[in-house]
């Protein structure tokens, strides 16, 4: 696919849900909002920090607000569409 229908196509999925699954098994759904360009690395030096506490809950899904997935964890998106936004 060359780099304008790809542009394209990302427009017209913006705003709509997706199912992102990421190389390390997880699953993330929710609007797709934007994409960076490949040049824009500086999220990805960003780190998550624990106290060490252990908390044992049983977690199979919660909210995280907004996700930033650098494309090279992406193992496969998937548009979420109904029956009705298919007619249009």
């Amino acid at each position: 696919m060359d780099t304008e229908k790809a542009r394209q196509y990302l427009s017209s999925i913006l705003n709509k849900n997706l199912r992102v699954y990421t190389s390390d098994g997880r699953l993330f759904w929710g609007a797709l909002k934007c994409t960076d360009p490949p040049s824009s690395r500086d999220r990805e030096k960003a780190a998550e920090k624990s106290d060490g506490e252990t908390v044992k809950v049983d977690m199979t899904s919660r909210y995280l607000g907004l996700v930033v997935i650098p494309g090279e964890h992406i193992a496969k998106m998937e548009v979420e569409e109904f029956a009705s936004q298919m007619r249009n």
